[in-house]
């Protein structure tokens, strides 16, 4: 059975940073595309960024430059740095583990609980 644990969410200040965490159990972690999305109230859940298992990444417009997602396979944890954070940055953040096709397109298939994050001032 898949499970993913986020940790690292909490409440920053505008322009500040943290590192979200997510540990993944039950499957062969190295093999498998893992993503990030938010969910802000009142909003869609959006794709973060996403890293397959050769550790290419894409991300979504609002964070390139940001935003930096990375995996140790090693620790079978995967990892989005979050640098200059905004207000708008606020959301409950998912791990999840999924599959990339060829066009880039991300398939999410098991989800973590989530983890809050806050950026206020």
């Amino acid at each position: 059975q898949v499970q993913l644990v986020e940790s690292g969410g909490g409440l920053v200040q505008p322009g500040g940073s943290l590192r979200l965490s997510c540990a993944a159990s039950g499957s062969i972690f190295s093999i498998y595309a893992m993503g990030w999305y938010r969910q802000a109230p009142g909003k869609q859940r959006e794709l973060v960024a996403t890293i397959t298992s050769g550790g290419s990444t894409n991300y979504v417009g609002s964070v390139k430059g940001r935003f930096t997602i990375s995996r140790d396979n090693g620790k079978n944890t995967v990892y989005l740095q979050m640098n200059s954070l905004k207000p708008e940055d606020t959301a409950v953040y998912y791990c999840t583990r999924g599959r990339r096709d060829v066009s880039d397109m991300y398939y999410p298939e098991y989800w973590g609980q989530g983890t809050q994050v806050t950026v206020s001032s």
